[in-house]
């Protein structure tokens, strides 16, 4: 049997990250000679000689020796040099949680294999075994280990009324970027070797980990501070929502408790000893490795000195039939077994105060054993493998006093926690007022609006407010019996009854969608009001967005909220599920001057659908508050939660499609908001692309430019002004062709009045005629089979076959001048023979074409985007248009004007943006709208420049206050 030392030393990917026998069990593991030192931050080190290259954890460099080369933890496998022993800062993954002021939950990922990502748990590779991420920061873990995760997300909501909340850095330990430098001895800190050194999830510094204690406090957000949200702008509601709900991620298994997610299909066969024995579910369909044992290895309880021992860790684990696996040998005894148990659960606490009894499934009973014995040699219950249950061994009287660690939060300024010891008799009540004249952050205040919560940090953190009179001491004897684990996980919180961070002065808001467009307060007030219940109806309706049936309901009360939340998460209206959203408040007086912060809107599904991927990175580099998934209610929710800030900008990510549903949704919320019309830049992912070409940024993202990147070029981009048209049909007949209504519901038709006059807003060009019938085709194609147009390419693609397609078999088109009258300012156009026009706002048309050209001539102004012209253009096939699109030729240059009327004398395909229909014969009345557009054109230097290296993250005024120099560190 290998030691424990070898498997915790080796930081190569064959080693399984959480080894039963290696890591938590197998008694003669820790049977060593060698002498153990105990550290202040939890470490258990034991001196080891290395068969294979190792590094150090602390200072990243190789170990060298013939003997005795290091040490290695017996818990986290954390190895450190002899010299680097008593540096050593990083907390063990067993004390870790305990350190943490403010817990918050991570947002996994789905499981998946990280290359060149190591475990922050156990510390070993991720290459080989199915793992997750933090989609907010910079936290890996296996699977197996994901019970032991410590939660300490970033806080991204950290108001505080009345005060100016200094920030701090947030450090995450390992996986740093390539080539990162130290901020303070300008040495690489960085390791492809192991989990080591340490980064700021804010502003992304770098450092040793013996260095970072030298950098100063404060963070100011690096060079990204000028467009970041502050947290200390931002209050969340204190629920018990996961935050992968209210951030809008779709991901299995994040909400589930420890014991919850271990598989529960238990019993006695082989798949369901092996799958229980994970603790740490994957999700996956297939049966996991029990513990133990590495994939393909083979079971070391083969080998005949060595039996498998299920461990529960109390009543709620046993009622479940979920447990973890530990090996035991012949002569192990009950204080061996106990000791592996508790390294199994992550827990490195003094075993003789706990104790394991003999478990059986069967009947539930208990048997204590006798510690004299070895244990092997005592199992009666008839089991195929036998179990036993960890018991917290209390004195003879229940009556034994405990300690618990109580927490300031919520409550302005700084503070640790304090102990405060529980007798018999001491409540709730009495532990509050006792814990609150020891806090300095609770000092003056009146204990009558302070509460105490019981906390439990688990995969998600939940809370529950605790009633003055119930006493605490039978509180944490019910825990204990439930789970040890659990009751090691269980802290309490001292904060404010008004709890101003978790409810803003104007309320908790529930964005609400999905509901039918147009109708009146009354009818949405009656349709909620019946899946609420009268007990759960809101205390006001902040706006109602009639056009897209959706509203936004106010709760004084976030308990109020959470219950409302709850009921309408999966509710239904009309064949549809309700989208429920609680939305964060923003304080605009807490957004220091000459920050202005940028709303990243993402359309996960533009182009080839690489938005997810954006919106991952942007909520790392950004305050996630800030950044948006528009399958969550379009651009609504985000433009809301933004309406008190005087002054911000706005990245789309997505289409010309999506600009223009941002933009709309804008002119709903803009005239009750302090910044009616930001600056919006763009982040091309759609198939043309052509206001993103025009305000240079780009003919499409290619997943090659960094997010970081794409962000300072967004602080950077100069605002310009983009010309807006309203487009006016009049139909002769009232539409009777059901597809034709059916098209002209889905182009999002802004409002349709009493005598069938539908009103639309052009941005970028309105097509008459060819190009129309080729955009209607992709369209109808399109919708019939939404899963193959998943690719840039592939769309361009089909849409070059169906211009192929028209080149051969002309259509209605062929004598389009015939069929149209055009008029511009007043003055009838003589139209030459045409299959297609093309009324131009932006110099860029189906992709990066130029129908108007780039000839000089006198006749006509150069044209624009914000002169409030509008060009008008012929083109006389397709073989005219397919030169076009190559740029071989130019269009049939028309007119240009500011008010356009065109008569349509049969029904003809036409397109406003991308968006095709076919119109009914009668008029068309285009004019520049009163509504106007500020649009970020990306800077021509930056331009040029391309950005191609690797940025610093951080500005150079935190590095040189650090460290007084002027190097940067490199990110990637």
């Amino acid at each position: 049997m290998s030691t424990a030392a070898e498997a915790a030393a080796s930081p190569d990917n064959e080693t399984s990250p959480m080894d039963a026998s290696d890591r938590n069990g197998g008694t003669d593991a820790w049977e060593s000679t060698e002498p153990e030192y105990s550290a202040g931050h939890g470490h258990s080190f034991i001196k080891r000689t290395f068969h294979r290259p190792t590094y150090c954890h602390h200072c990243a460099e190789m170990l060298w020796g013939l003997l005795s080369q290091g040490f290695t933890c017996s818990l986290c496998s954390f190895t450190v040099h002899d010299r680097c022993l008593k540096s050593v800062l990083s907390p063990c993954s067993t004390l870790a949680p305990s350190l943490v002021m403010v817990p918050i939950s991570h947002c996994w990922s789905d499981p998946g294999h990280f290359k060149r990502k190591f475990c922050n748990v156990c510390r070993k590779r991720l290459e080989d075994f199915a793992a997750v991420r933090c989609e907010i920061c910079e936290y890996y873990c296996h699977l197996e280990c994901q019970d032991f995760v410590t939660n300490d997300c970033k806080e991204c909501a950290t108001f505080y009324p009345g005060t100016h909340q200094n920030h701090y850095h947030h450090w995450r330990e390992g996986n740093l970027p390539g080539n990162s430098k130290c901020a303070v001895c300008k040495r690489t800190c960085w390791s492809s070797e192991c989990l080591s050194g340490y980064r700021c999830e804010w502003c992304g510094l770098t450092a040793h980990a013996g260095c970072h204690r030298a950098v100063p406090l404060d963070c100011n957000f690096g060079i990204l501070g000028e467009i970041l949200l502050p947290p200390s702008a931002v209050t969340l509601p204190r629920t018990d929502i996961p935050l992968d709900k209210i951030f809008g991620l779709q991901r299995r298994n994040t909400s589930r408790t420890i014991s919850e997610d271990w598989s529960s299909s238990g019993g006695d066969s082989a798949r369901g000893d092996d799958a229980a024995a994970i603790g740490g579910a994957s999700g996956l369909d297939q049966p996991q490795q029990a513990q133990g044992r590495r994939p393909g290895q083979k079971d070391k309880s083969d080998a005949g000195n060595e039996d498998l021992v299920k461990v529960f860790d109390g009543n709620y684990s046993a009622q479940r039939r979920l447990y973890r696996l530990v090996g035991i040998q012949r002569g192990t005894t009950v204080a061996q077994l106990t000791e592996s148990s508790l390294r199994a659960y992550n827990m490195a606490e003094d075993a003789s105060r706990y104790t394991v009894h003999e478990y059986s499934e069967k009947d539930c009973g208990e048997r204590p054993l006798d510690e004299a014995s070895p244990v092997r040699q005592q199992f009666r219950y008839d089991a195929r493998r036998p179990a036993v249950i960890l018991r917290y061994r209390s004195s003879a009287s229940s009556s034994e006093p405990a300690v618990i660690r109580v927490y300031p939060i919520g409550l302005p300024g700084r503070g640790r926690g304090v102990d405060v010891t529980v007798g018999p008799d001491t409540t709730a009540g009495d532990a509050l007022v006792s814990s609150a004249k020891r806090m300095r952050s609770a000092e003056g205040a009146d204990p009558a609006t302070l509460e105490l919560v019981e906390v439990s940090l688990d995969r998600t953190v939940t809370q529950r407010p605790l009633p003055r009179e119930e006493r605490l001491l039978p509180l944490l004897a019910a825990i204990r019996r439930d789970s040890v684990r659990q009751y090691r996980l269980t802290r309490f919180h001292v904060q404010s009854l008004t709890d101003s961070r978790g409810v803003a002065p104007a309320g908790a808001a529930m964005f609400v969608g999905n509901l039918m467009n147009g109708m009146s307060q009354r009818v949405y007030e009656k349709i909620l009001l019946e899946k609420l219940g009268p007990e759960n109806k809101w205390d006001s309706i902040d706006v109602i967005y009639y056009e897209y049936g959706a509203l936004v309901l106010v709760y004084r009360s976030a308990a109020r909220l959470q219950q409302a939340y709850s009921v309408l998460r999966d509710q239904w209206f009309d064949d549809k599920p309700l989208l429920v959203l609680p939305l964060p408040h923003l304080h605009p007086e807490m957004i220091p001057d000459g920050i202005t912060p940028v709303l990243v809107l993402v359309n996960v599904k533009s182009g080839g659908c690489q938005g997810i991927e954006l919106v991952t990175a942007f909520r790392k580099l950004l305050n996630p508050h800030q950044v948006f998934n528009l399958d969550y209610g379009g651009p609504l929710p985000g433009l809301y939660v933004f309406r008190q800030v005087p002054y911000y900008k706005i990245l789309v990510c997505g289409g010309d499609g999506t600009v223009g549903w941002a933009l709309s949704c804008l002119d709903n919320v803009g005239p009750d908001a302090k910044c009616n019309y930001p600056p919006m830049a763009i982040v091309p992912l759609g198939t043309g692309n052509d206001l993103s070409r025009v305000l240079r940024w780009g003919s499409g993202y290619s997943g090659q430019e960094l997010p970081l990147n794409i962000l300072r070029d967004v602080a950077e981009a100069e605002v310009v002004t983009l010309d807006r048209w309203t487009v006016i049909f009049h139909p002769e007949e009232k539409e009777k062709d059901e597809t034709k209504v059916q098209l002209q519901y889905e182009s999002n038709a802004a409002n349709t009045n009493e005598d069938n006059a539908s009103i639309f807003v052009m941005n970028n060009y309105f097509g008459i005629g060819l190009d129309a019938d080729v955009s209607l085709d992709f369209h109808l194609a399109r919708n019939e089979n939404p899963s193959k147009f998943n690719s840039r390419f592939h769309n361009k693609g089909v849409y070059f076959k169906m211009s192929v397609r028209k080149m051969i078999n002309k259509g209605s088109c062929k004598d389009l001048h015939r069929q149209i009258i055009v008029e511009v300012d007043g003055k009838v156009i003589d139209l030459p023979p045409l299959e297609g026009i093309i009324i131009l706002n932006i110099l860029s048309w189906a992709s990066g074409a130029n129908p108007w050209g780039t000839e000089k001539d006198d006749n006509f102004n150069r044209p624009n985007h914000w002169d409030g012209q509008l060009e008008v253009v012929g083109v006389t096939g397709m073989v005219h248009m397919g030169q076009i699109f190559s740029g071989l030729r130019s269009g049939s240059r028309l007119a240009q004007g500011g008010h356009i009327k065109i008569t349509l004398k049969a029904d003809i395909p036409v397109q406003i943006d991308g968006e095709p229909w076919v119109q009914s014969s009668g008029q068309v009345v285009i004019l520049r709208s009163a509504l106007r557009a500020s649009m970020l054109k990306k800077s021509k230097a930056k331009l040029k420049s391309g950005r191609n290296a690797e940025p610093s993250f951080y500005s150079p005024e935190i590095e040189e206050g650090a460290t007084g120099g002027s190097d940067q560190a490199v990110v990637d």
